[in-house]
């Protein structure tokens, strides 16, 4: 699949993504992509989240492939069974432990505990080993149960600006591999 065969939606977790984040600068790159924008960014509430991911997913006139990051991965994942169109594949990228009692802030669990069911779509999981919101063996654990391929960062921290990932030329490369071998689902 072509980018340009798809709308690419962009799911940022908490606090958004900002202007030197991976995620902006592909949005910018990218004329198929656009960002799932939440009304509130620095008090998620799942529930609200979730139903604006539906809307655009069910509003989209081609194939949706997600590229989520932190809590956009929770959830896409609590959105899948709410989607009416098709969805070609999900990039998950630093999937947060939102089940564990020691994640700050507290709200983020709200988003816990992640639904296992298998997803119904091809998926890529990339976990850092030193990601402060999530073990690497929760994030094998988790993509796992939904039958995604994992992707081991190394020690990449929580794969955003902060941790040096403002382009993410390798994250690109890995997108495009992950992208070309995707096909459009049936509608």
């Amino acid at each position: 699949m072509k980018a340009s065969d798809a709308e690419i939606l962009i799911v940022p977790g908490y606090t958004n993504s900002g202007p030197t984040h991976w995620q902006t600068r592909w949005e910018q790159k990218l004329a198929s992509a656009r960002r799932v924008e939440q009304a509130e960014w620095a008090k998620p509430v799942k529930e609200d989240w979730v139903k604006r991911l539906v809307e655009e997913v069910n509003a989209s006139t081609k194939p949706v492939v997600l590229v989520a990051h932190s809590l956009g991965v929770a959830t896409a994942i609590h959105a899948i069974p709410h989607f009416e169109k098709p969805v070609a594949g999900a990039f998950f990228v630093a999937p947060p432990d939102v089940a564990n009692s020691s994640i700050r802030p507290k709200h983020l669990m709200t988003f816990g505990p992640y639904p296992r069911d298998p997803l119904p779509f091809p998926a890529l999981t990339i976990a850092s080993r030193n990601d402060p919101f999530g073990s690497y063996e929760h994030a094998d654990d988790i993509a796992n149960a939904w039958g995604s391929l994992l992707v081991d960062a190394g020690e990449s921290g929580h794969i955003n600006a902060e941790s040096g990932h403002g382009p993410w030329p390798e994250g690109t490369m890995v997108f495009a591999q992950f992208l070309a071998k995707l096909k459009a689902p049936d509608a």
